[in-house]
């Protein structure tokens, strides 16, 4: 803006442009989270790579009002570039927006700030490539033939049901001809009702081979139903979970694969995404076309937002490199 800078800031902005490097930050919807802290190491990986500064600044709480004041604050100092996971979709679009009227792009990443208070959103999957994949991976492990059920959390969930739409289009392909799925059923994000589900699920159907559950209670409480019963081999559980939450049932047998994106990925992504901003190698339109280094090539899509990619899958080979 046309506001006169204070001596200090000044000073800060002139240190900047001598040393030509943007100082971008990477605002998590809490701190000690494992979840934010793990696409902070990625982001801290793109800023070594790129030669720019990111700092890693959030509230306690996901407060939406905390952030706003954080961002607010990060505004006033004039840094290079905001990338934020948003704590309320809605309510921080006046303050993205002042951020973008005073020069600083904003990236939503993990959690999006509705279009009016971004320059660009970072997605970090889509619904029909995690609900496609979780048939793939059930149908890998079960050799393609038998009887599978779904362990979801809410009836009313609308992420679980998109998914599962998406699994159930995906079983209607040739290849899975010989796959059954004989029942969904609910743990409501539950582990004690997720948990007593599965097992309901290996007495109702003896010959069972596979639990799909893409939620990341569910998951692990069904692979815990599983090693219980002493049915590890017999019966496959993959899904939607977190390495920390799942090692030892990968280890075990119990769950051998299951899916979710990487978070180090994704805060790569949203500082490279700033920095072709910032730069003016891209302005942040439909189309636009940049290069994110080891993710490679990224294009804008008509909605404004970025796919990170296929989710990631975790197995024995790579758990023990994660740690959220």
């Amino acid at each position: 803006g046309e506001e006169a800078m204070t001596d200090e800031s000044m000073a800060e902005g002139e240190e900047a442009m001598a040393d030509g490097a943007y100082n971008f930050v990477l605002v998590p919807k809490n701190l000690g989270n494992p979840y934010f802290d793990t696409a902070n190491t990625g982001a801290q990986e793109a800023a070594a790579e790129l030669g720019v500064t990111v700092t890693y600044q959030g509230s306690a709480t996901a407060d939406a009002t905390e952030q706003i004041q954080l961002l607010n604050s990060l505004i006033a100092q004039q840094v290079d570039g905001l990338a934020v996971s948003a704590n309320d979709s809605d309510a921080l679009v006046p303050t993205g927006a002042d951020a973008i009227a005073a020069g600083i792009p904003v990236v939503s990443w993990d959690a999006e700030i509705a279009p009016g208070g971004r320059t660009v959103h970072v997605l970090q999957a889509v619904s029909e490539d995690i609900g496609r994949g979780q048939i793939q991976l059930i149908s890998d492990l079960i050799g393609g033939e038998g009887q599978i059920a779904i362990l979801s959390a809410t009836s009313t969930a609308p992420n679980q049901n998109e998914w599962i739409g998406w699994m159930q289009d995906e079983l209607t392909k040739p290849e899975y001809a010989n796959i059954e799925l004989v029942a969904t059923v609910y743990g409501d994000d539950e582990d004690e009702k997720s948990y007593n589900e599965a097992q309901g699920l290996m007495r109702t159907y003896p010959e069972l081979k596979g639990i799909i559950s893409p939620t990341t209670v569910g998951i692990a409480a069904a692979a815990r139903a599983v090693q219980d019963a002493g049915k590890v081999g017999e019966v496959m559980v993959t899904g939607l979970g977190t390495p920390n939450q799942m090692r030892e049932y990968v280890k075990s047998g119990a769950s051998p694969a299951f899916a979710l994106w990487n978070p180090a990925d994704l805060g790569y992504l949203a500082i490279y995404t700033l920095n072709a901003l910032a730069s003016g190698e891209i302005a942040g339109n439909p189309g636009d076309t940049f290069e994110a280094g080891k993710l490679g090539s990224y294009t804008i899509d008509d909605d404004g937002v970025i796919l990170l990619g296929p989710p990631t899958v975790f197995d024995v080979d790579n758990i023990d490199s994660f740690d959220f």
